[in-house]
């Protein structure tokens, strides 16, 4: 063989050498990120091969899978009551990215979570039979908030506050996400759901964080009884009236004019919502006293999952002293979700311990075997005393026996709460937001709720937006519905 030919040889050998490790990249590193690309077809179209796992309240599914025509996808997702339940279950959608439950449990509703492989679906490297998600919503609970809050724009949540079950995630207005599951039509009703100014893909009981005004001053109040700064919700505190704010000319007034704010006690400072006392009582706190008070209960976590991923409430650092008196109302950068304010409640009704809350009690498989019981995984972390939540439940029971949250009784119920109503806008512009933080505890079967309402907006005249007037008929419904 002469030179030339051996040589040509040689580099064809080199040339099949490189297509054989070309293909064998391809076929065992590249081929699987190609198969798990989220652009490539044959995934949705094997997801949708065939009906999916379902959501679960309280026994019945309020998910479903239905056939469809004239698509290579045999399946869509559908909804019972979706509305009611989108902001627990979002959607799962043939042409966007699931949300909520439908996009933490993908896997596991369209079979190809690793936990409900068998030895043989393993061999084969078939699809299991799809599981499903068993949440703690209680539908009675559910239905009330949603009712309650009506046209009104705004969010609920209720807790056990012994369990940390979520028994409810209100937000309105809400969404139908059946229209979003069809790839034929779920372009337009995006458009028009995105252009909507009300937004009602924004999950406002989770992911809307807000000044939750006068519902903080519990926290500023849990920490001045925990840090020893007043004994008691009863003994007098320390508090000019009007306050002037450190460092500036302006006094941190009261809504209330003639309640007998100044010096009050805590009692009364919540019974009347006196701006003054909390003020001045988170600037002889200090900021980072507060600040940790907050991260007890909750604030600035951005890990906090229920399993949905809430968006963190936040309670600020580097605030002058005038700002920090702000903070002690519940304004200037502080926000909070209704989550974060019945995290509160909760924690306080249940003698001070905060269990971690979580709206999925099971999953399981297609069979109904266990895979992971949640319920049996919660944690509980002792954020105030027994002796401070004793001290804080007595007070938020003359709230609304005898102070701003009386639209929140309940015949048969011992309730506690808190009022709250936060500045909107430059210099209060705009109309505020209504809140109210709540529990209740029946005097006859032992049953317990924690509830935090929040109303955005309302068609209620500016003059008319309060706590009470708005977000406490909301909370008394959905304990009502609880206690039951």
């Amino acid at each position: 063989m002469n030179k030339t030919i051996r040589r040509a040889s040689v580099f064809a050998l080199l040339l099949v050498l490189a297509l054989l490790v070309r293909a064998t990249w391809l076929q065992f590193y590249d081929g699987q990120a190609l198969a798990d690309d989220n652009d490539n077809r044959r995934n949705v179209i094997a997801t949708y091969s065939r009906p999916l796992g379902n959501i679960i309240v309280a026994g019945e599914a309020i998910t479903g899978s239905a056939r469809t025509k004239g698509s290579d996808l045999a399946y869509k997702r559908t909804y019972t009551d979706g509305e009611l339940y989108a902001p627990v279950t979002g959607y799962a959608s043939q042409a966007y990215a699931p949300t909520q439950l439908e996009g933490i449990y993908t896997d596991l509703l369209n079979g190809t979570d690793n936990q409900l492989k068998t030895v043989m679906d393993t061999v084969t490297g078939e699809r299991a039979d799809p599981g499903n998600v068993l949440t703690t919503i209680d539908p009675a609970v559910q239905k009330a908030g949603y009712r309650a809050l009506g046209g009104k724009k705004g969010g609920a949540v209720a807790i056990d506050p012994k369990t940390g079950r979520i028994l409810a995630v209100v937000s309105t207005p809400s969404y139908d996400p059946s229209a979003l599951t069809d790839a034929s039509t779920a372009g337009t009703a995006w458009k028009a759901l995105n252009a909507d100014k009300d937004k009602p893909l924004t999950n406002r009981a989770l992911r809307q964080p807000l000044p939750p005004g006068s519902t903080f001053k519990l926290v500023v109040a849990a920490a001045a009884l925990e840090d020893g700064l007043y004994e008691n919700v009863d003994q007098p505190t320390d508090s000019p009236d009007p306050y002037i704010m450190p460092g500036t000319v302006r006094p941190l007034e009261n809504e209330n004019k003639s309640a007998p704010c100044r010096n009050a006690s805590i009692r009364v400072a919540l019974r009347y919502s006196c701006n003054n006392v909390f003020g001045h009582m988170a600037v002889e706190l200090g900021q980072d006293k507060v600040k940790d008070m907050a991260e007890k209960f909750g604030f600035n976590d951005d890990e906090q999952d229920v399993p949905v991923r809430a968006y963190p409430s936040v309670y600020p650092s580097g605030m002058d002293k005038a700002q920090t008196a702000l903070s002690g109302i519940g304004q200037f950068d502080v926000t909070a979700t209704p989550l974060q304010m019945a995290m509160v409640s909760a924690a306080i009704a249940n003698g001070g311990k905060l269990v971690s809350p979580h709206m999925v009690s099971q999953i399981t498989d297609s069979g109904g075997d266990v895979l992971k019981d949640y319920d049996d995984a919660t944690d509980t972390s002792e954020i105030i005393s027994a002796g401070t939540a004793e001290q804080l439940q007595s007070a938020m029971e003359t709230v609304v026996k005898d102070g701003t949250g009386t639209n929140a009784l309940i015949d048969g119920a011992t309730v506690g709460g808190k009022t709250g109503t936060a500045q909107h806008g430059e210099n209060n512009s705009k109309t505020p937001y209504a809140w109210f933080t709540s529990y209740g505890k029946s005097d006859g079967n032992g049953k317990e709720v924690a509830v935090a309402v929040m109303v955005e907006q309302s068609d209620a005249a500016r003059s008319e937006v309060s706590g009470n007037g708005l977000a406490a008929p909301v909370a008394r419904a959905m304990m009502q519905a609880a206690l039951k």
